[in-house]
């Protein structure tokens, strides 16, 4: 009885979860990227702080993982090697970590270019307030368009070769160690 009790409270759980994730509201982001039409209002400053802010983050978070990328290859590189020493098929991991490492040599000048937006800050102050309302708008669409080329550089190698790796560790688990009699 306390077995299905618990069943029953765990599926309710997880059933609540569900519903709960499900959206009952819906967003619309065109006010910040669609061209302002005559007479509707422009993004207040703050909303551009708070964007500016942002977009400076993932703009940090980006040069950290393109810093850490180099080390990644050469890992993910080794198991390679390490998995065709053992006569392991690997080929649809080598296809995926070469694409992604030439996707990563095209997005990281477009990385490099989007510091001349972050160094020039037009329409921000060095605190990232709004000096100019105008040049600031044009400041985060540059940037919006920067992460947009660097997502379209990349294409999804970076997912293709984590599923490309899920698919191998499958298919080539990892041998469980046997219990020995005493």
């Amino acid at each position: 009885m306390t077995m299905l009790f618990r069943k029953t409270i765990l599926f309710a759980l997880i059933a609540a979860l569900g519903v709960a994730s499900l959206p009952f509201v819906s967003a619309s982001a065109a006010e910040m990227y669609d061209p302002p039409v005559p007479g509707q209002r422009q993004i207040s400053d703050e909303r551009l702080e708070r964007i500016w802010a942002r977009q400076l983050g993932i703009y940090e978070r980006l040069g950290n993982r393109f810093e850490r990328d180099e080390a990644f290859i050469e890992r993910i590189q080794k198991l390679i090697d390490r998995a065709k020493e053992n006569g392991k098929d690997v080929s649809a991991v080598q296809a995926a970590l070469d694409a992604f490492e030439a996707a990563l040599q095209d997005a990281h000048p477009i990385y490099e270019s989007a510091k001349g937006i972050v160094n020039s800050h037009q329409g921000f102050d060095e605190h990232g307030k709004v000096t100019d309302a105008a040049k600031a708008q044009e400041t985060v669409n540059a940037m919006r368009g920067k992460f947009k080329e660097i997502k379209d550089a990349m294409n999804g190698t970076g997912k293709a070769l984590r599923e490309a790796i899920r698919a191998f560790r499958q298919a080539n688990p990892r041998p469980q160690p046997t219990p020995t009699a005493e």
